[in-house]
């Protein structure tokens, strides 16, 4: 789960419940279709742990967004929403948002926590394309 020392402040008390608008080539990711999705892709996949409240998450979306149409048939993107998959954030040691993970394989290979730019999460991708 996301803890206090989160880039983002998860104690706050009121959360809105809003949902990531729909984006054609970013997915969304739960605890649900993760294994299908993101662990058993044959294409490297790009995992944005966010939440709605959070102003870095809000910032980094449209890079996410550019990076799915940049990479889009070579690798998967999408996003989960710490609020509604705790025990998915908590798998994968998310401490603080916006945190971006790839996977390849099935095995986490690349980690990024905090607002990052286009070209660092790129180079990132194409390490493991």
């Amino acid at each position: 789960m996301v803890g206090p020392g989160c880039i983002c402040n998860t104690s706050r008390v009121a959360r809105p419940n809003r949902r990531v608008a729909s984006m054609s080539s970013v997915k969304q990711f739960d605890s649900k279709n993760f294994q299908s999705e993101v662990l058993e892709s044959a294409v490297p996949v790009l995992v944005d742990f966010w939440a709605p409240w959070c102003g870095p998450c809000k910032m980094i979306g449209p890079v996410i967004e550019e990076l799915a149409s940049d990479y889009d048939g070579r690798i998967k993107v999408g996003k989960v929403n710490v609020d509604d998959n705790h025990q998915l954030a908590a798998q994968y040691g998310i401490r603080g948002i916006p945190t971006v993970l790839v996977f390849k394989g099935g095995e986490k290979v690349e980690s990024f926590v905090g607002l990052q730019q286009k070209a660092e999460l790129a180079a990132a991708l194409d390490k493991n394309l």
